[in-house]
């Protein structure tokens, strides 16, 4: 019995100390802010209970008063067995979590540009439509194509065609609002969701993203090409929600017919069409 006990203060003692190890490692994955710091603070706290039971387990080693000496061991084995299990499920449930985080980025994310795709933009544009017509409030979006993109492809090839079109998403993210949306609408056509947004304000932001388009270099560096400069232009249509507009499929089919006369008069341009049975009231930027 008198080595029983020392062994459960042994074994109790090995278990707090493995429990270290998921508290290391969830350290180590969590961003800087208050809940790594108290994590951190929890590893002190584990430390301390591991030097108490290293000081308890060299004080009493030796001594055994019967079957009474068995309390303090057992508390310090379950003890050490509950730590050891919320410091595991912790790190397990945080990485499950990160995981589904992942998978969920991943299957709303387009893999090329990195921006949000086309199901995704159904299911959050349905979600933007409903809302603004609850609650009376406006919506925008600005459908966006390169202009002469083939050329792009047979000059330079496919491989720089893809960069050109992840450099150009990467300058449309970082030119609107956090809250706006910005989609992969199909080939080299982007859709940007402007919540909260009216047409003339709606014309504002993509007359900027088509200027600063426009005089944006992407670099581009080839095996058997020397290191240049494309610059690219893209067209855009814009389309609002009105009364006229009653679903989804009309405010998507406006800004591809504004997008569509902006195109047909001489690209890189931006234009907005009020009323698709009258083209001719189409506003040109």
């Amino acid at each position: 019995m008198f080595v029983l006990k020392n062994l459960l203060l042994l074994f109790a003692m090995a278990v707090m100390i493995l429990s270290l190890w998921p508290v290391k490692r969830l350290i180590s994955e969590l961003p800087a802010g208050n809940m790594r710091r108290w994590w951190g603070a929890l590893r002190i706290l584990v430390l301390l209970f591991i030097c108490g039971y290293f000081a308890y387990t060299v004080s009493y080693f030796d001594s055994y008063r019967g079957s009474v000496d068995f309390i303090v061991p057992g508390i310090f084995f379950f003890g050490a067995v509950f730590v050891f299990l919320v410091t595991s499920l912790s790190l397990q449930t945080s990485n499950a979590i990160k995981r589904n985080c992942e998978l969920e980025h991943e299957c709303i994310t387009d893999p090329l540009m990195e921006v949000c795709n086309r199901r995704y933009m159904k299911i959050r544009l349905q979600g933007e439509f409903q809302r603004a017509k609850r609650y009376k409030e406006p919506l925008s979006i600005i459908m966006l194509d390169v202009d002469y993109f083939k050329k792009v492809n047979d000059g330079w090839g496919h491989q720089v065609g893809d960069l050109v079109l992840k450099r150009l998403a990467e300058l449309i993210v970082a030119t609107v609002r956090d809250s706006d949306v910005v989609c992969r609408y199909g080939g080299e056509e982007l859709l940007v969701i402007l919540p909260h947004t009216e047409t003339a304000a709606a014309l504002i932001v993509a007359e900027n993203l088509r200027l600063k388009i426009a005089n944006a270099d992407i670099i581009m560096e080839t095996a058997d090409k020397p290191s240049q400069a494309i610059r690219v232009t893209v067209s855009l249509g814009v389309s609002s929600v009105c009364p006229e507009i009653d679903s989804v499929h009309s405010l998507l089919g406006q800004a591809d017919k504004a997008l569509y006369f902006a195109k047909k008069n001489g690209r890189n341009r931006t234009m907005s069409c009020s009323d698709l049975e009258e083209p001719e009231r189409c506003v040109k930027r």
